[in-house]
Formats: C-alpha cells, sequence, structure tokens
C-alpha cells in the first residue's frame, strides 16, 4: 500500500533558482515531446515511441541550443517524459471506453505562466533525508523541511511542488503495510447535507462549518485590490500572491476539518455507509456555491482511502441493494437511487480499525 506524506518546504533564494530552473527544464522537455508527436501524426507518420523521446533528450541536452538541460538532473527531465506517456495513455484509454469517468482531453502544451509547477525525483536520483532533517535533492542542494511527523519508511519517490500562494511543498510516496487495529462492531450511515454537513444515524449532527462563506468578505476584498491594478505590473503580482494565499487558507483549513472528522467516523465504527452524491449536477444549480463550499467529494474521498490505510477495505453497493438496517436510519437519501443531480449509491467502507 502507497501512503503520501506532504511537507513544507523552506528552500534559501538560491534554491529557488535551482527549483525554478528544473521546473522550466521540465516543461520544456515535456513541450518538446508533445510537438514531435503532433508533427508526427501531422506528417502522417507513425506514433513516436517512449525510447524515441528519451533519446531525443538525450541527443538535445549536446547540442548547443538545449545545452543547459544538463543543469538539472536527468531524473526530472525523465520524469516529465513519463507524465507526458500517462497523458496520452489516458486519453487513449478513454477513447477507446476502457477508462471510466469523463471524458479525457489530449495532452496540451505546459505554460511558464502556469501558477502550479512540480517536479519529480524517484530512487534513481538519489535524493535522501540528511540526519540533520533536510530534504537533499541533486544539482538544488539540501532543503529545510517542516516536519510534522516522522516518515515510517524509506520513501520511494519525491515530489516537489510550487503552488499559487508560492509556497513549496515536498510529497513523499512510502510503500508501508496497513496496520489493522481493535475492531469495532458498531455502523453507522450518514446522510449529507448543507443546513447540517452530515447526520448519521445514531442522531448525531455535524454542523456545517462553510470555510469559504466564512472568508466571503475577506476574498472579495482581495479581489478587488487586485482588479484594480494594472496587468503586468508588480503590484498586480503581489495582489495575485494575496488572493491565492487567502483561497489556500480556506482550502487548507477545510480540508483539515475533513480530515478530522472522517478519521473520527472511522475510528468508531465497523462500517459506514454514506451516499454516494453526484457533485457534478448540484453544482450546476443555484446552490453551486454551497456545494463546493461543503466540500462532499472530497470529505467522501478522504473517507473511502482511510480504510485501506488501517487493513480493511472499502466498496460500492451495487445499484439496488440497501445497507444494513441500522444504517438507513440516517435519512431517506441514504438509500440507494440514482439521480442525475442528487444522491446516487449508498457507498459502505467496513473498516476493522480507528486511526
Amino acid at each position: 500500500m502507497q501512503l503520501r506524506y506532504n511537507f513544507r518546504l523552506d528552500p534559501t533564494p538560491g534554491q529557488r533558482q535551482a527549483l525554478a530552473r528544473a521546473f522550466g527544464c521540465a516543461r520544456v522537455v515535456c513541450n518538446d515531446g508533445l510537438r514531435a508527436r503532433q508533427q508526427a501524426r501531422a506528417a502522417g507518420l507513425g506514433y513516436v515511441s517512449d525510447g524515441e523521446l528519451s533519446r531525443r533528450v538525450t541527443t538535445a541536452k549536446r547540442s548547443p541550443q538545449r545545452r543547459w538541460l544538463a543543469e538539472v538532473s536527468a531524473v526530472v527531465l525523465q520524469q516529465a517524459l513519463a507524465d507526458l506517456n500517462i497523458a496520452y495513455r489516458n486519453f487513449f484509454n478513454s477513447l477507446s471506453g476502457t477508462r471510466r469517468g469523463a471524458k479525457v482531453a489530449p495532452p496540451r502544451l505546459r505554460s511558464r505562466k502556469d501558477h502550479r509547477q512540480s517536479i519529480r525525483f524517484t530512487r534513481n536520483a538519489r535524493f535522501i533525508v540528511t540526519p540533520a532533517g533536510r530534504l537533499r535533492l541533486p544539482k538544488i542542494g539540501d532543503v529545510a523541511v517542516r516536519w510534522s511527523r516522522e516518515l515510517p519508511l524509506k520513501p520511494s519517490s519525491v515530489t516537489v511542488t510550487l503552488d499559487a500562494a508560492g509556497r513549496y511543498f515536498a510529497s513523499f510516496v512510502v510503500d508501508a503495510p496497513a496496520e489493522p487495529g481493535p475492531p469495532s462492531d458498531s455502523q453507522v450511515g450518514i446522510d449529507l447535507g448543507l443546513s447540517s454537513f452530515a447526520a448519521d444515524s445514531n442522531g448525531r449532527k455535524l454542523d456545517n462549518p462553510r470555510f469559504g462563506r466564512r472568508a466571503a468578505k475577506k476574498l472579495a476584498k482581495a479581489q478587488r485590490a487586485l482588479s484594480r491594478c494594472k496587468r503586468g505590473s508588480c503590484n498586480r503580482a503581489k495582489a495575485r500572491v494575496k488572493v491565492a494565499q487567502n483561497h489556500a487558507r480556506v482550502s487548507d483549513t477545510r480540508r483539515d476539518w475533513l480530515h478530522k472528522e472522517s478519521t473520527r467516523i472511522i475510528r468508531d465504527n465497523q462500517a459506514v455507509y454514506v451516499e454516494d452524491l453526484c457533485v457534478v449536477g448540484l453544482a450546476r444549480t443555484r446552490l453551486a456555491r454551497s456545494v463546493h463550499d461543503a466540500g462532499w467529494s472530497t470529505f467522501v474521498a478522504i473517507w473511502s482511502t482511510r480504510p485501506h490505510e488501517q487493513g480493511g477495505h472499502s466498496a460500492r453497493s451495487a445499484a439496488g441493494s440497501r445497507p444494513p438496517a441500522g444504517a438507513r436510519n440516517a435519512g431517506r437519501s441514504a438509500s440507494p437511487r440514482r439521480c442525475r443531480s442528487g444522491p446516487g449509491r449508498a457507498r459502505a467502507a467496513p473498516c476493522s480499525i480507528g486511526m
């Protein structure tokens, strides 16, 4: 089982320049590979293979026009091509119907104006966590990390991300076994809503915190300040960062609250039944802002992965099936029925432990 741990990074000014260089090189390699496949398709030639793209990157690093590609780790460039291959694979699987979910568009060129940039290092890059608690990245240096917990095992890869608010994060992937805990015989059914975020079959209601509504005035003020700035000016860039920071603060607070509540539910119950809402349909109604502010999809996504981390398993009940009688008392929308813009199937996740 793979687990992901995210930590905040505090790079120095020199390390920020090195990271920006790595972001740019990864973007150029990905765009070159995408153009090569687009040009081959337009000329009626065959599909350019992954190995051919990798050889072209090696040749480009020796040319005068692309000599600066050698200033970053080769693993970063290869992982950029790997991301391009995954994007093409998802696109082809979506066309053939083997991929579930919404249709996937073909890969597009990366822009240097994108406010979110990322690079990935694997074990081949020989990144390490030093005894002093710093993350040593090749051709970047020892970057300070704000550790909130210890990694259970040696990570297999790390992804360095720069978000729109100007923050750097390191995301470690760790292959860790599930650790089952003490079992629980209780089960609960959950009905999601807007006036109350959730109501369970035990009669407990969870108030909707409405993080976005509470920060609406501050967000609007920052947005008005941004709109008054001249495009392309330094003041507009500063105002844009302030808007992104306000949105990031709301998003982080909501995510932290959803993690805590989902952990409490899984810890106290052996099986949990929750309605599978069609959030995409509800987001097209006049309740769109409230629906997105509630964070139903994030809550269900977090809740669905927690049983796997705790040694249990999760599953969706098939259409027409019914949860146990004790779990059906949470609300009439907990029954598994289909709706274009409303509740869908009831989702069950038996879990044998608590966090």
